[in-house]
């Protein structure tokens, strides 16, 4: 180990305040995830403040994605090299300031530009909360119950926003949902200065033409994949778009093999469990974006609820994902990371197959509410565990890395599956929405299935080699 490891080791074995550190971390993490899925139930009061179109207005979701998922690579290296605390303490401002800019929003443009800030403070915030996770919490019984508890942040959060983004929009306003991140964010960013150490800068050069491409890369292959939801796979432009992505993350591979200081070190993919746990979150992602997405739509349109009743229509999955994530901690120590994460992803794909059999008017407890729960408790069970996963084995100087891939696998994930499950309804359901949301609905299941297969496949036993 070198020195540098040496120093950074200590210092983590040395953090004064960990459960402050890790209540920070969490708060920070959570507001993110409020925001991605709180402003899809207000939605329908955006468009109609603002004079969004109707393809305008699906560039509220997608501008963050977009600049999320782009930027996040360079927002994980970024930490490792400038320090984690400046990199997490910028992303918190940044997302904070961008809150209250789309709180404030007065034009379709306005409100367009200030969710790409947003997105790209949540890029350089997002793996930084990670990173500094596993600084403040060496390997063993504390960094798994510390990464239970982050992972479990995940679907709590989506689950959370959803509820009370439908509240904030039909008794106040969409804009409270906002505005609610400024004394939060305040908070956290005096917390974060007070509490959170900060890690040991990587000296040596930043690897620039691995940010760039990178960034492009990835950020072409999202905004393809976006268009083609929106327009169809047949559309040229976001063809073009998905070609161009796709040879340049092959020129930024062969780059970061021969760089000294890669963006991204090709050494985290020696790790079948990590390689597993990216590409099963990839999938798992993919399928629920189009729970949520399609969901909601089926309980207002379909149902004849309004964004209030479909927001507490996701209290069954609230709920039981709350009750099910508290008990994670202990569950991993008792039945290992794999078997949970396993059990949880098939308890999902239940759920899903059993939600894509509602029918317009029928119960709402048998036909969503049940389902739901189900959903929610696979989703409390698997996420701490497909984050611990990610990270499992990584080297200090590689958290940050490893943590932005987590998160790239997350955003990329949530991408690509809205566009297949657009595509599915708009190929299976001709007879009306509801037909549509059957067909995302099973289309989703088998993007579970195929979860389940690879991380089944590539994520090993307890007391098997990893490698």
């Amino acid at each position: 180990m070198s020195s540098i490891e040496d120093r950074m080791g200590a210092s983590a074995d040395q953090t004064r305040h960990p459960q402050a550190v890790l209540a920070i971390i969490l708060i920070s993490y959570l507001m993110i995830i409020l925001d991605t899925s709180i402003v899809m139930t207000g939605l329908p009061q955006i468009r109609q403040e603002l004079g969004f179109s109707a393809s305008q207005l699906g560039w509220v979701q997608s501008i963050y994605t977009l600049a999320f998922g782009g930027f996040l690579l360079l927002g994980a290296r970024a930490g490792d090299i400038l320090g984690r605390r400046k990199t997490f303490q910028a992303g918190l401002v940044i997302f904070t300031v961008a809150s209250a800019l789309i709180g404030l929003a007065q034009s379709v443009a306005w409100m367009i530009a200030a969710r790409g800030l947003q997105g790209f403070g949540a890029a350089i915030l997002a793996p930084s909360t990670l990173a500094l996770l596993s600084f403040a919490f060496p390997e063993g019984r504390e960094r798994t119950r510390a990464t239970a508890w982050y992972g479990s942040t995940a679907g709590i959060g989506a689950a959370v926003g959803l509820v009370l983004g439908g509240v904030l929009a039909q008794t106040i306003s969409w804009r409270v949902g906002f505005f609610i991140n400024l004394p939060i964010g305040l908070a956290m960013i005096l917390l974060g200065a007070r509490y959170v150490e900060e890690t040991e800068p990587r000296p040596g050069t930043f690897d620039l033409l691995g940010a760039i491409a990178s960034t492009l890369g990835i950020g072409a292959l999202i905004w393809g994949v976006l268009e083609s939801a929106e327009r169809g796979w047949g559309n040229l432009p976001a063809l073009g778009a998905m070609a161009a992505g796709a040879v340049i993350m092959a020129g930024f591979v062969r780059h970061e093999a021969r760089a000294d200081q890669p963006i991204l070190p090709l050494r985290l993919f020696d790790n079948p469990e990590r390689v597993g746990a990216y590409l099963a979150r990839f999938l798992y992602l993919a399928a629920m974006v189009g729970f949520f997405f399609f969901t909601t739509q089926f309980m207002q349109e379909v149902d004849g609820f309004t964004p209030l009743q479909a927001g507490l229509g996701f209290l069954p999955m609230t709920l039981v994902n709350f009750a099910v994530a508290t008990r994670v901690p202990d569950l991993t120590e008792r039945m290992g990371n794999r078997a949970l994460m396993l059990i949880g992803i098939a308890m999902t794909a239940l759920g899903m197959g059993w939600l894509a059999q509602v029918q317009a008017g029928g119960s709402y407890a048998l036909g969503i509410g049940l389902p739901m729960a189900l959903i929610g408790a696979g989703q409390g069970l698997c996420f701490g565990p497909l984050t611990a996963s990610g990270i499992a084995g990584t080297p200090r100087e590689d958290a940050g890395a490893a943590s932005g891939l987590v998160n790239v696998a997350h955003q990329m994930g949530m991408s690509f599956g809205l566009a297949v499950l657009v595509a599915a309804a708009a190929m299976f359901g001709q007879g009306g929405f509801a037909e549509s949301f059957h067909a995302a609905m099973t289309t989703g299941a088998v993007l579970l299935v195929l979860a389940l297969v690879a991380a089944w496949a590539l994520i090993p036993a307890a007391g098997r080699s990893a490698h």
